[in-house]
């Protein structure tokens, strides 16, 4: 199951939209990253006077901020280091995990992690909402048969009712994946609350929770649909 750990924030005291920052739960493993330069990198997202290009290079640098830290504990092996002086102790990634973005929003949060993880495989899946019942589909799937236990990080810059995102993670933990992290810019409470109590294993790192949703799902304040606002509205 994911286990529920927040960091401390040393910048709000009082609660966040019923998730308070450095509460502990038991569950899944979900952190909200606190983080001025995440503060002013969101604010410019959810400006509508934003264009497709900005907004396109905020969400890069939101996502190399969120994809560093989810990283912060990642496996290494240790080597020897020859520098211009002597031999000392150095590391390396023991593996690159495989990068999932989820079609099509969270292909702008795909540059900011290969320039930290830029060894690992892609992979994508596709997953949209029914807009009347809200319930989530997979139209694309590149995924392997079976992953033999390889660690994949997914990219889903919006975690609104979860939906989405729980149907994709449940398709990677089906593919044999090793340990499953998630990460998104935004979330509402509803989302996050059903990543906790999905039983899914694996952890979530998230930028910032926000009020809640609107009676169409969509995350409110929020920013809008991040795909429309990376690439223009599809028809």
């Amino acid at each position: 199951m994911f286990s529920f750990c927040i960091l401390p924030d040393l910048r709000i005291a009082s609660d966040t939209n019923g998730i308070r920052y450095g509460e502990v739960r038991c569950g899944v493993k979900v952190e909200i990253i606190s983080h001025n330069l995440i503060l002013d990198r969101l604010s410019r997202l959810r400006n509508v006077e934003t264009s497709n290009k900005v907004f396109r290079q905020n969400l890069h640098d939101l996502s190399t901020f969120l994809v560093y830290e989810a990283m912060r504990h990642i496996a290494l092996d240790k080597q020897t280091v020859e520098t211009p002086l002597t031999s000392t102790d150095g590391w390396a990634l023991a593996s690159s995990p495989i990068l999932v973005p989820i079609v099509r929003a969270g292909l702008g949060m795909l540059e900011g992690a290969l320039s930290l993880l830029p060894d690992s495989d892609v992979c994508f899946l596709g997953a949209r909402r029914d807009e009347e019942t809200f319930q989530p589909e997979i139209y694309m799937n590149t995924l392997p048969d079976d992953l033999a236990g390889a660690d994949v990080v997914v990219l889903d810059p919006m975690l609104a009712t979860g939906g989405s995102l729980l149907h994709a993670l449940r398709v990677i933990a089906a593919s044999g994946a090793g340990i499953i992290t998630a990460v998104s810019i935004l979330a509402a409470p509803e989302g996050v609350n059903a990543i906790e109590s999905s039983g899914v294993d694996g952890q979530l790192f998230v930028g910032f929770v926000d009020e809640g949703l609107n009676d169409s799902a969509f995350i409110v304040p929020g920013l809008g649909d991040a795909g429309d606002r990376q690439f223009g509205r599809i028809n």
